[in-house]
């Protein structure tokens, strides 16, 4: 049997004990250290696969990187687009994966030459990754944007818009949440844009370009990180990455913007975090009433603590009101019984994952999700010191239904 079948074998057995209402052989029996010295306690998810894409990978010749140095080894400029910064999935009925690229290199001083895209993404048997046919870059032909853009052409670029989550309606449209403003953004299947980016009253960062001599009432990049849709594609649950002035610092509003009437509904719910220091990295929709939220800390490497899922009931409420929280996976010790990532979890049992920023989560079965890393091409070193990080997907299978 092929370690890809063995563990195609093992998916079907912990499917099993799931239904049966136990997991055991499912986690480790006591907590071990990880290879950073870190010890955390045995829970209930298992590893079931593992996909990578180099660092290295590079699309449309079009240069970049001109406005950043060099960074863990690799040189710069790039003579094309490099494949990178993923902080969206949407996985696909073919099995493809809609990966979204934010804006490039994490401000808008160095990222006026990355072009904003939405990359198509095949998954191999193997656990490699191949970008494949079926891609878009965002523009905006129609003159829907009111104030200068980087390009004369209008395709869209890290200078003008930090995307950081994006949805497929029923129509085939997308939406993007993003962090500028924050704004979110409609576009065709195509990528462009069909309507004026829509601001969030009342609410604005330091980068919006329509700021003027006003005040923002947001922290630098704390716009909208994830990004929730309603089954029937009529409502958007943007998510703001940080506290609104005179919010509880420890708290962030989740909002309700409605697509067929072109506006906010008011704040959908509170989220939680677990520190005020903590930031989310991605939002979606189980069903009605509840989301998985990916919560982290700054942290990379050997200074990486906490990273982890959290599935949010609004239908229930903890002790300080606000939607209950429960935490599916420690994405710091994920259990690796089966030897998926045996180069990773080696003697410990344990795989981590160690990012900085970890921003893309989706739900792929009824008791499965994928989460993916932004390796902030070339500047993250998570995983190996001095060395760029690769982007990486893990498939983890987690005891709570997600249908």
């Amino acid at each position: 049997m092929t370690p890809r079948s063995r563990r195609t074998a093992a998916a079907l057995v912990l499917a099993g004990a799931v239904a049966a209402g136990t997991l055991a052989g499912t986690t480790a029996a006591s907590a071990r250290p990880d290879r950073f010295g870190h010890d955390f306690p045995a829970q209930s998810a298992r590893l079931l696969d593992r996909h990578v894409l180099p660092a290295a990978t590079f699309g449309e010749p079009v240069p970049s990187g001109a406005a950043i140095e060099t960074a863990n080894g690799v040189a710069v400029p790039f003579a094309a687009q490099p494949v990178q910064g993923f902080s969206g999935n949407l996985v696909q009925r073919d099995g493809s994966w809609l990966v979204l690229s934010d804006n490039g290199y994490g401000a808008k001083s160095n990222s006026a030459d990355f072009l904003l895209a939405v990359h198509r993404l095949q998954p191999a048997d193997d656990g490699s990754l191949a970008v494949v046919h079926g891609g878009f870059t965002l523009s905006d032909p129609y003159g829907k944007v009111t104030w200068p853009l980087t390009r004369e052409d209008r395709r869209l670029t890290g200078a003008d818009f930090d995307p950081e989550s994006f949805r497929q309606a029923p129509d085939g449209t997308f939406w993007f949440g993003e962090e500028f403003g924050p704004y979110l953004l409609h576009t065709d299947a195509a990528g462009r844009l069909l309507e004026a980016p829509v601001p969030l009253p009342g609410v604005a960062s330091p980068s919006n370009p329509t700021l003027g001599g006003a005040a923002p009432t947001l922290g630098g990049s704390k716009g909208f990180e994830g990004m929730a849709i309603s089954r029937d594609g009529r409502y958007l649950f943007p998510m703001l990455e940080g506290p609104v002035a005179g919010d509880d610092p420890q708290d962030l509003r989740v909002m309700r913007y409605d697509t067929k009437q072109h506006r906010y509904r008011g704040e959908e719910f509170t989220y939680r975090l677990e520190s005020p220091k903590n930031a989310i990295g991605d939002f979606t929709r189980v069903d009605d009433h509840r989301f998985l939220v990916l919560e982290r800390d700054n942290g990379e490497g050997a200074t990486a603590v906490f990273k982890a899922v959290f599935l949010v009931d609004t239908s229930r409420t903890d002790a300080s009101g606000h939607p209950l929280k429960t935490q599916l996976v420690n994405l710091m010790a994920v259990p690796d019984p089966d030897g998926v990532a045996p180069e990773l979890s080696g003697t410990s049992g344990y795989v981590t994952f160690p990012f900085q920023t970890i921003e893309s989560i989706a739900v792929t079965g009824e008791h499965t999700i994928l989460v993916g890393n932004d390796n902030n091409f070339p500047f993250s070193s998570g995983r190996t010191p001095g060395a760029p990080d690769d982007d990486e997907f893990l498939t983890i299978e987690v005891q709570a239904d997600l249908r």
